[in-house]
């Protein structure tokens, strides 16, 4: 009963640790890339309410987004979910529309505009 109780306390420490070397890891990724000077805020709220929120993202801020980088992206994304204001949030799901926003910009970016 005992190394039950020790294996629980055990598991939990080592989840807890993975957590915070994760949310070091997502800070350092954001500091060591400069991140945060990447992108206009405009933009970073644009991109951030298509993925919270389901909207959609101007052609100018994919630009942004895409300039930004898929580290810097993803690390804000995940660093944004270990903030306790998204913990009702299902992060497969904030991850999954993260993805789907930087893949439909770097389409948009990538596809050549139709000439005139």
């Amino acid at each position: 009963m005992a190394s039950l109780n020790v294996s629980s306390v055990l598991v939990v420490f080592f989840l807890t640790c993975g957590a915070v070397m994760a949310a070091k890891e997502n800070d350092q990724i954001i500091k060591e890339n400069n991140c945060e000077s990447k992108m206009g805020l405009p933009c970073v709220l644009e991109a951030f309410t298509s993925i919270f929120n389901a909207r959609s993202i101007s052609n100018k801020c994919c630009g942004e987004l895409v300039v930004f980088g898929k580290v810097c992206h993803s690390a804000l994304v995940k660093r944004t979910l270990e903030n306790p204001l998204f913990k009702d949030l299902n992060p497969a799901t904030i991850i999954a529309k993260s993805i789907q926003t930087w893949n439909n910009c770097l389409a948009l970016i990538d596809s050549p505009s139709p000439s005139t």
